[in-house]
């Protein structure tokens, strides 16, 4: 289904169905989004710009990702000088077909909406052994303090998918994640992230390269 959807362009923020995903929005313009987004139907789109820098380049109208995740707000705290407390849920993955031509001072897209993906099937006992493994060797050497047994209860989805989220990748190898065909893909492709990638930039972010 082709909708229209006002868009949060956020480096490294991602959003999958059924998942959760708290921001803090502060910006004016994204303020506006939020204000008008609870006058509508609570819809936001989360996708990703790509790479900015360079010279020349648009750093606000960066150009962006071609697939993302609408989440609805199901949480909101206004304060009172502007700003939001907001909770999105995941809802559909929306790919791009255009940005539209508008007055708004946030973005807006013409998106196709993905059918709601039923749940997914289960990753094999060995694939979660390793993605847990791995998990605890990334955290130790990254100096993260976890509840390994609160963890230990997580289904297969809300694991790879919280680890997806949260996990300091750079937006290239987020973007991956978002992007892989399916739960055991996107299981696999963390484990190789967090045991071949984990080199460091300027800003403590695990890196492709």
């Amino acid at each position: 289904m082709t909708t229209r959807l006002s868009i949060f362009p956020l480096g490294g923020a991602l959003l999958f169905p059924r998942m959760h995903l708290p921001l803090h929005i502060f910006e004016p313009r994204y303020r506006a989004l939020v204000s008008d987004a609870m006058a509508r139907d609570r819809r936001i789109g989360m996708i990703q710009p790509r790479a900015v820098g360079g010279r020349g380049a648009d750093t606000q109208r960066p150009l962006l990702f071609d697939l993302g995740c609408v989440g609805r707000i199901t949480d909101v705290e206004a304060h009172d000088d502007g700003r939001y407390d907001i909770v999105l849920e995941g809802v559909s993955l929306f790919r791009i077909v255009r940005e539209l031509d508008v007055t708004t001072p946030f973005r807006q897209v013409e998106a196709d909406l993905m059918p709601e993906a039923a749940e997914p099937e289960a990753l094999s006992i060995a694939h979660r052994a390793s993605l847990e493994s791995e998990s605890r060797r990334f955290a130790d050497a990254q100096g993260y303090a976890v509840d390994w047994d609160s963890v230990a209860r997580l289904d297969d989805e809300a694991l790879v998918n919280g680890i997806a989220q949260i996990a300091p990748f750079d937006s290239a190898a987020k973007q991956a994640l978002l992007e892989a065909p399916d739960l055991a893909a996107r299981a696999e492709l963390i484990v190789q992230l967090m045991q071949f990638f984990g080199r460091h930039d300027g800003e403590d972010r695990v890196t492709l390269q």
